[in-house]
């Protein structure tokens, strides 16, 4: 059992982080973000430790990737024997065992779809990508429906769908034609607002014929968008509307599968089945994967319509294999640990109003913070959060417009949690007194 803590012996970037900064921003595209200057040495377990010797604890796991935690033996021994035997033959030409194995294990999930077909890719954006291109084959249909608030990705079919930020789509239209983006619901307009009856009886009616829509692509929980869980009605209704018209519903579980939400997907929480699921992140620990899992009868493009070199590495197989072994066990874990971070962030609201909202299943959790007077977000306290907790050893991402995401890896138990809540705190009260002279105007400036 841990009994680690976060210890920051060097204010960072330390020095050696310092250099390597100072490399990286010289020579790597102005395009990526960087939330923070750390600077990774090694991880083992929720930890990890930077070039200058300080331990921080993991609530942000690589963007919900580690799902294992940092260098799991039982992964990092899996891909050592793969890389002892070979690197690449390409799946899309040949056959090896890890290949076979994994699209099996992966089709053996949610039965209530019926028999699968599973797709390898490099990444989400990948099956996102691939997705598109089988909705459209398989249908015949050219017209994609996504919700607003979602992500899917960094490529041009996948930014197209996007509605999260309009800095992932400025400038780099065209996009792609015929995607229609209506409002995501969330439980606090489950009554006022149903998404399939607005596509119904306004988009079905006045924009598109329903004969011309391909597939509905959604989040069953919003991710970058803020971490929303809908009510099950949304997607009841959305299933229902697509067996009507046709419609192929295809679930985007990059982040909210493999564990995540203490089931294997998030789909099992709501008793709705896709016809396709797109998977990644956390399938591989941080090895690159994706897949697209799909009923047999939707996958029906044919021989050479679609393919990867990379997609479906031997390395990376083995890693996602390894990493389904551990999370099976995991997930009673990660659900009484998810009610726990639960509990614990409520009592932390009741002191601090302006975290106005704790949602979530399992380890995936968000924490909503909104100007306790005008309820409107907070961003410059979250960005702020963010860097006083990198400070002080807690690793944070936010997503949405004012929300801290909590996915730490699904390894985490009371011991972490209890630690990241009292960091969390200690941050959050500080935070209070910075910003307690501007209570009643739109929080700004930086730490």
């Amino acid at each position: 059992m841990s009994t680690l803590y976060p210890d920051v012996k060097v204010a960072p970037p330390g020095p050696n982080a310092q250099a390597i900064i100072d490399l990286d921003r010289r020579y790597s595209s102005p395009s990526y973000i960087k939330e923070y200057p750390l600077v990774m040495d090694h991880g083992e377990g929720p930890w990890v430790y930077d070039v200058d010797g300080n331990r921080f604890l993991d609530f942000m796991a690589g963007i919900a990737v580690a799902s294992t935690g940092h260098a799991h033996p039982q992964v990092v021994r899996a891909i050592q024997e793969a890389a002892g035997r070979f690197l690449h033959i390409c799946g899309t030409d040949f056959y090896y065992d890890s290949f076979a194995q994994l699209c099996a294990r992966l089709a053996s999930y949610l039965p209530e779809m019926g028999p699968k077909k599973v797709f390898l890719t490099n990444s989400g954006t990948e099956a996102v990508e691939g997705a598109l291109k089988l909705a459209r084959h398989h249908t015949r249909r050219q017209y994609v429906v996504a919700f607003k608030g979602g992500f899917h990705g960094r490529s041009y079919g996948a930014i197209s769908l996007n509605s999260s930020k309009v800095a992932q789509r400025a400038f780099f239209g065209p996009l792609l034609p015929g995607v229609i983006h209506i409002p995501y619901a969330s439980a606090s307009n489950e009554t006022a607002y149903n998404p399939a009856r607005v596509l119904e009886q306004d988009w079905f009616v006045s924009h598109v014929d329903p004969r011309e829509v391909a597939a509905i692509f959604v989040e069953p929980i919003l991710g970058e968008g803020g971490y929303i869980v809908p009510p099950t009605s949304f997607l009841q209704n959305l299933r229902e509307l697509c067996d009507k018209h046709g419609i192929l519903l295809i679930f985007d579980e990059v982040q909210s599968g493999i564990g995540r939400t203490g089931k294997m997907f998030a789909a099992e929480h709501f008793g709705v089945m896709p016809d396709i699921l797109l998977s990644a992140k956390g399938i591989a620990s941080g090895m690159p994967l994706g897949a697209i899992i799909a009923r047999e009868r939707v996958m029906t493009w044919p021989r050479g319509s679609h393919g990867s070199t990379y997609g479906g590495n031997p390395l990376c197989c083995a890693a996602a294999l390894a990493t389904l072994d551990v999370v099976e066990g995991l997930l009673e874990n990660v659900r009484t640990t998810g009610e726990h971070l639960q509990q614990g962030l409520r009592v932390l609201q009741a002191r601090h109003p302006i975290l106005a909202d704790v949602r979530g299943v399992g380890l995936m959790v968000g924490g909503e913070f909104l100007h306790p007077k005008t309820r409107e977000p907070a961003s410059a306290y979250v960005a702020d959060l963010e860097q006083l907790a990198f400070q002080r050893g807690l690793l944070l991402l936010s997503c949405g417009k004012s929300t801290i995401r909590f996915a730490p890896p699904l390894v985490v138990g009371k011991h972490e949690v209890d630690v990241m809540l009292r960091v969390l705190g200690e941050c959050l009260s500080v935070l209070d007194e910075k910003h307690q002279t501007r209570a009643e105007a739109p929080l700004e400036g930086k730490l």
